[in-house]
């Protein structure tokens, strides 16, 4: 399974620095020039791979972390994401609902990358929260997961816990996905707690 990080802002480091503490490869893109960012990435650690936009569209499943104004650009990389899992970790908060159609952000941009595998995920936590070791207290930080594919959110969740997260699984889109969705001048109910998940030892 391969991975990819679009976008290198904060929430794109914070992801990436995930994916290094736990010593997994995953390229990195924006619309930049690779060699412009290359020492932030090195920085982060030796698996953390700059490339070209075109390049890291090419892997099995890809972390949208770009501003949620920006995903059109990034759909337009592929002429088809079929087989491919979308991990949406944008938000819509100041993007007028009617801009939206009234749906969820997470079903726009599902519709723009057409044939993908789409979980709404990873997007609930600041980057500065994001970006710290998971392990607390003797506990996981949690993530939450939403939607419309039960594989995809399985899988998701798989690798949530590879990169030392406890994911949890709202449901679909439009049940969970709203506890974790911002448009307008809102935000879901789930955004920002910062909740840590202890396992059952009983």
């Amino acid at each position: 399974m391969s991975y990819a990080i679009i976008g290198f802002g904060k929430i794109g480091q914070a992801l990436a620095k995930a994916f290094a503490r736990n010593g997994i490869e995953v390229s990195v893109a924006t619309t930049r020039d690779p060699e412009s960012f290359a020492s932030d990435t090195a920085a982060i650690g030796p698996t953390i791979i700059p490339k070209k936009l075109a390049e890291a569209v090419e892997a099995d499943v890809v972390f949208l972390a770009v501003r949620f104004e920006q995903y059109p650009d990034v759909a337009k990389a592929l002429p088809t994401w079929q087989g491919k899992t979308i991990v949406d970790v944008t938000n819509a908060y100041g993007v007028p609902p009617e801009k939206l159609e009234g749906q969820l952000s997470a079903k726009v941009v599902a519709q723009a990358f057409a044939g993908a595998r789409l979980v709404k995920g990873f997007n609930h936590l600041s980057a500065t929260v994001l970006g710290q070791d998971p392990a607390v207290h003797g506990g996981r930080r949690v993530v939450f997961l939403a939607s419309d594919d039960d594989g995809a959110t399985t899988d998701i969740g798989a690798l949530a816990k590879d990169l030392g997260f406890a994911p949890i699984d709202l449901g679909r889109l439009s049940e969970g996905g709203m506890l974790v969705h911002g448009r307008g001048n809102s935000w879901g109910r789930l955004i920002f707690k910062d909740l840590v998940k202890f396992d059952d030892k009983s």
